[in-house]
């Protein structure tokens, strides 16, 4: 296919250019009512489903071109464009593809959209915990956990993680597929997986059956712009569609969805020469770093996306770290209790991004030696393989209190505690809270992190079920 057109906003051009008068939503009319020119731009594409301008949930014309290129262009069976983020993708993919009761094995540290699916589809969560020395999830653990639940039905997997960490994916997928189950992938982070080596592999070429991808995360489209994949037989198309129609907004954002269709060109158009330039600006970026600024680099491991960058200073937390950086306006992606994440721009050959000044900025850095806690006792015995206490349907009849969290060990959590950025839950709904769940939650709150759920906290408390 002709990978050089962006059919949606090719039509939404020619209806600016008609001048058109607006009797129809939104209520800016075009702009005009923006008395900030700023806005008033932005509002001439933000229009609604008139004629020629097709419709998200019935495409026919310029959408409907638009996913056809988008489906090319990752060689997937169909692809759609998601606008309320890669959150609408994951309710989508696990309640059009498991059934009440049943049995999924789904990764532990998923983000809290897959949490809040399964809640919704209402089966039961097999969790597997991935490797505390390398965050990967281990196939021999995927055939352990096939043994100890032979009926698993559906694996929901992250890949990459939010640091671009990959695993033996390929391996894992053969195991799944090897026990009749379909494997549905958060690949939130890798839209650009596409992309030829040092750029790992996607999900999608590895054999997934659904993936997902957050196209506003690491390609230049805006945010909520989202793709979700169909990548074989083993998904039926028809309960794909019929969730995304119930589940995405009826008034889909054409702004949006324009970038989607932006994002999807621009992948389609970056060359070795342009990977190749990406990369270079990043070593050079790193280079300047460690030979003007205290900062260091966190090693990659083997397969990670060379986008991520993880910096640390040996004195401070990474929560500290984040304060600084943020005192000179640079804003890293994510802090956690050792690092900052940076994620770093795709470029094409000639364009320029400010590392320069970034590092400038940082080269001005003071930093004080302050003795730096580690976060857990590595001695902490942590189950692979684990079940919630409760069905979900059980917990909806139970009565709940809050609990002080140094008396919480043993109990079980009634509500999630979420550490925002990633979103991925430190406490499920209906997980037994152990002693490592104490001693990081004790630990985060010590280094200031952000949660969501989190108001008990305030009072040094959690929500448990009462006994």
């Amino acid at each position: 296919m002709n990978q050089n057109r962006m059919p949606l906003i090719e039509v939404l051009q020619k209806h600016i250019h008609k001048q058109s008068i607006s009797f129809h939503v939104p209520g800016h009319k075009n702009g005009l009512l923006f008395t900030d020119e700023r806005l008033a731009a932005f509002g001439a594409f933000d229009v609604t489903e008139l004629t020629g301008l097709d419709d998200l949930h019935e495409p026919e014309e310029a959408i409907a071109q638009a996913e056809a290129l988008l489906t090319d262009l990752y060689q997937t069976k169909k692809s759609y464009f998601l606008v309320n983020g890669s959150t609408v993708g994951n309710l989508a993919m696990i309640l059009a593809t498991c059934k009440q009761g049943d049995q999924v094995l789904v990764q532990r540290n998923c983000h809290k959209s897959i949490v809040h699916a399964l809640m919704l589809a209402k089966v039961q969560p097999i969790f597997i915990t991935p490797s505390q020395t390398n965050q990967a999830i281990e196939p021999d653990y995927v055939a352990a956990a096939f043994k100890q639940y032979p009926q698993i039905k559906a694996c929901i997997f992250t890949y990459p993680d939010y640091y671009g960490r990959i695993y033996d994916l390929p391996t894992i997928i053969e195991i799944i597929h090897a026990h009749q189950a379909i494997v549905l992938i958060d690949e939130a982070h890798g839209a650009h997986f596409s992309l030829a080596a040092p750029i790992p592999d996607s999900a999608l070429a590895l054999g997934a059956d659904i993936v997902v991808h957050s196209a506003h995360k690491m390609l230049p489209a805006m945010t909520m712009g989202s793709y979700l994949h169909i990548n074989s037989d083993r998904v039926s198309v028809k309960r794909i569609e019929q969730y995304l129609t119930i589940l995405q907004s009826s008034s889909p954002s054409y702004p949006i969805m324009a970038s989607l269709d932006y994002a999807r060109h621009y992948l389609a158009h970056i060359t070795n020469e342009d990977l190749h330039y990406t990369l270079s600006c990043r070593q050079q970026f790193m280079q300047q770093i460690k030979q003007k600024t205290e900062l260091q680099i966190v090693p990659s491991t083997e397969g990670q996306d060379p986008l991520k960058l993880m910096l640390f200073h040996p004195h401070i937390s990474g929560f500290q770290l984040q304060s600084k950086l943020e005192e000179v306006a640079i804003y890293p992606e994510l802090a956690d209790p050792d690092v900052v994440l940076l994620t770093l721009p795709l470029l094409k050959v000639g364009m320029e991004f400010p590392y320069e000044q970034a590092v400038e900025k940082m080269s001005h850095l003071e930093f004080k030696a302050n003795h730096r806690s580690s976060l857990i006792d590595g001695n902490i015995p942590i189950e692979r393989i684990t079940k919630l206490m409760f069905t979900y349907d059980e917990m909806n009849e139970m009565e709940t209190e809050a609990v002080y969290i140094d008396d919480a060990e043993g109990r079980v959590a009634a509500q999630m505690l979420i550490p925002y950025p990633p979103g991925i839950p430190l406490l499920l709904t209906g997980e037994k809270i152990t002693e490592h769940h104490v001693k990081t939650l004790r630990y985060l709150i010590a280094n200031h992190a952000r949660f969501q759920g989190g108001d008990p906290l305030i009072d040094g408390k959690v929500i448990v079920f009462t006994l």
